[in-house]
């Protein structure tokens, strides 16, 4: 579920194919920076329902899911 929320938000925000993003994928490649991170987590609160915030450097979109999972069972 939390893969498919941030999915879902990288290919509507760059406008590509959701198929292109997988875990191994990095924020980088996907020219996201750390505003634009942010600006995701504020949208990814909205579509799941769970504050989050990012205390820890995240590369790539796996790391971000994990990351979120983990905070999400606190």
């Amino acid at each position: 579920m939390v893969f498919q929320a941030i999915a879902e938000l990288i290919a509507e925000r760059n406008e590509c194919d959701i198929s292109e993003i997988t875990p191994e994928t990095t924020l980088e490649d996907l020219g996201i920076d750390s505003l634009d991170t942010v600006e995701m987590m504020m949208n990814l609160e909205d579509k799941i329902g769970v504050e989050i915030e990012l205390d820890e450097k995240v590369a790539t979109v796996g790391e971000l899911v994990e990351y979120i999972e983990r905070k999400m069972a606190e």
